[in-house]
């Protein structure tokens, strides 16, 4: 089985996510990705952050709309830091050792993952689908893959990365969308106009429950 994970605060979870993860199921031959919104992200003030259910219950509507996504809330089933290292094992533990999994994030996030929890380790274990975006040249990344010290080398072929484990970094591009979580947020707290930017029932699911006023 391929798996895809794609994880974040999903606070809300927009169009720009759930395009993405189609995308990267059809680029990479995935069976499916999984939505996996983070109980307590380590990176974020969980002050600032709408409550798990709510954001896990969007989460869910979103994925309904497409027949190879799927929420997950495994995040939310322990206590302390959602760390993604965690997560992996979770799961790997859950579809057995024939399991090929990818780890799909942009590269912004991909850049600061030598702050996150024993990140070598994630490297054993999962394959990684960066989305590149422009500006990003071929030597930047090629010094970046370098500097984790986790023995990748570059493959002849295409844009991607392989180290001893048989783990693999792809380079992929995707449909960039000028969608933000904090920018819907914005919008609802002044009243403007949130269509387009999330899937209606979405949409109607944040209007019921009040979020974001």
């Amino acid at each position: 089985m391929r798996l895809g994970i794609l994880g974040g605060t999903f606070d809300p979870i927009h169009f720009g996510h759930l395009r993405l993860a189609e995308e990267m199921c059809d680029e990479l031959s995935l069976s499916k990705v999984l939505l996996i919104p983070g109980a307590q992200p380590p990176h974020k003030d969980e002050r600032f952050i709408s409550p798990f259910q709510d954001r896990l219950e969007m989460t869910r509507i979103a994925a309904s709309y497409s027949d190879y996504l799927e929420a997950s809330d495994m995040e939310g089933q322990r206590q302390g830091p959602s760390y993604s290292i965690e997560t992996i094992r979770i799961i790997r533990n859950l579809y057995g050792a024939d399991l090929e999994l990818f780890f799909i994030m942009g590269i912004d996030t991909f850049k600061e993952i030598t702050t996150w929890k024993e990140y070598k380790e994630l490297f054993k274990l999962t394959s990684f689908a960066v989305i590149d975006r422009p500006g990003i040249e071929q030597c930047e990344i090629n010094s970046y893959i370098e500097s984790l010290g986790a023995d990748f080398k570059k493959e002849n072929a295409g844009d991607s990365y392989i180290n001893p484990y048989g783990s693999h970094i792809y380079f992929k591009k995707a449909t960039l969308m000028d969608i933000s979580s904090t920018k819907i947020r914005q919008n609802i707290r002044t009243g403007k106009s949130i269509n387009f930017m999330v899937a209606e029932r979405v949409k109607e699911y944040i209007i019921r429950k009040g979020l974001y006023k």
